[in-house]
């Protein structure tokens, strides 16, 4: 089954409102109603609506760094899934490592954040990967796989449609080490194997599974012709318009 690229720019903690605005600009000149691949970007909260309001009608995608489990109620510093709606986005990363690694994010809260993002009508991008230690003693697969049973525990075909996956080893990000394009391949095959276990077989494969850890447009191409590999969730390199529009490039070459 053929999927459509999806190329993902995840700003982390970067670029205030004003930053965030020059680089949506560019973002709208370059990439304006692209027809060969999905792109969307996640800013950090304060920088959504400029971000939002600069790429409206684009057919570009904005997407929050995270989101709280419950809809509203005294949580001093969270946003929840119907307020980052109603700021715009459509989209909504859930469980990046560096969640679940500072701020001690479980495969049961991402379950929830999943659960809150579906019921505010957004699109979870749900983030699973391992740690080095845990490769190296050959666990990958079976982590990955623990995790996606807690992130996707009790949801059907219906949700699992409405998502789109990435693997992010966390050896790998921020890092400068990639893993190389046919360990990243495997663990998406892998997977989309897990997956098929547990739901429909048109859910699994019109599914997106994207590659995040280090992606640069050095070895973009490489990881994005892999069967597998849907796309790619891009951390540093997206912060700037010279480094994240090769990329997009390659997957529209994939496409």
């Amino acid at each position: 089954m053929a999927r459509r690229p999806f190329v993902v720019g995840n700003w982390k903690m970067n670029l205030g409102p004003g930053e965030a605005d020059t680089l949506a600009i560019a973002l709208k000149r370059a990439l304006w109603d692209r027809q060969a691949v999905d792109v969307s970007v996640a800013p950090p909260y304060l920088s959504i609506p400029e971000v939002v309001n600069r790429l409206r009608a684009t057919g570009i995608g904005v997407a929050a760094q995270n989101c709280h489990g419950q809809p509203a109620g005294a949580f001093t510093g969270e946003v929840s899934a119907p307020m980052v709606r109603a700021a715009g986005c459509t989209q909504v990363l859930i469980g990046h490592s560096e969640r679940r690694q500072y701020f001690g994010e479980t495969d049961e809260s991402v379950n929830l954040k999943i659960r809150a993002a579906l019921d505010a009508d957004l699109e979870p991008i749900v983030c699973v990967g391992e740690a080095l230690f845990v490769r190296e003693a050959g666990k990958a697969v079976a982590v990955v796989e623990q995790q996606l049973e807690g992130a996707l525990s009790g949801l059907g075909s219906e949700a699992l449609e409405r998502c789109t996956l990435a693997y992010e080893p966390v050896w790998a990000i921020g890092t400068g080490r990639t893993a190389s394009p046919e360990q990243a391949e495997d663990m998406h095959r892998a997977i989309r194997t897990w997956l098929s276990g547990r739901f429909p077989k048109a859910a699994v494969g019109a599914l997106r599974i994207l590659y995040g850890g280090s992606v640069t447009p050095a070895n973009a191409a490489l990881l994005l012709a892999q069967p597998d590999i849907d796309g790619a969730l891009v951390g540093g390199a997206s912060l700037k318009i010279e480094t994240f529009l090769p990329i997009v490039e390659a997957a529209t070459t994939r496409s």
